[in-house]
């Protein structure tokens, strides 16, 4: 197995291989390994894709294509606050491409991008089953609905303060 330490700290190796020895006689092992991967590096970087690969006697190219094909699997770093602007129908009407556009302003980011500081990572969805309050953000599991343009920079500011706290 590659040593994954380049993407992640020795420990975080550690246990990703533990879970690859742990899984990898039960058929089907694939899913279940790139979800623990993914909660003990927060992203698949192609590293930790390649061990998992070896470690399972398989090719790059087919976790490469489970990696790709499932969108709770992300390829890029998270932040540890993580956007994600709902940009459904109701919202969109509403206006959320507006709230979209300012977030990525006061962020300095684009949607899809992590903050340098690793503070917030910006996606966008299609429905948080919230279509009363739109627009809407969630930022982790927190629903802010009704949002404004003018709104955004005061949401993001409590969580740099907690960060400054």
């Amino acid at each position: 197995m590659e040593n994954c330490e380049a993407c992640g700290t020795p420990e975080q190796a550690e246990k990703l291989k533990a879970v690859i020895e742990e899984s990898k006689s039960t058929p089907g092992c694939l899913m279940h390994i790139l979800q623990e991967a993914q909660g003990i590096y927060g992203f698949l970087p192609m590293s930790v894709q390649k061990t998992i690969a070896e470690g399972l006697g398989i090719s790059l190219s087919e976790v490469y294509g489970v990696v790709t094909f499932y969108s709770q699997f992300s390829l890029k770093p998270k932040g540890k606050h993580r956007i994600s602007v709902c940009l459904g129908t109701a919202c969109y009407v509403k206006g959320s491409d507006k709230i979209l556009s300012e977030i990525e302003k006061e962020l300095g980011i684009s949607c899809g991008e992590c903050t340098e500081d690793g503070l917030f990572s910006i996606d966008s969805c299609r429905c948080v089953g919230a279509c009363g309050l739109a627009p809407v953000m969630m930022i982790g599991d927190e629903v802010y609905g009704k949002l404004t343009p003018e709104s955004v920079k005061g949401i993001l500011d409590k969580y740099r303060k907690e960060e400054n706290a």
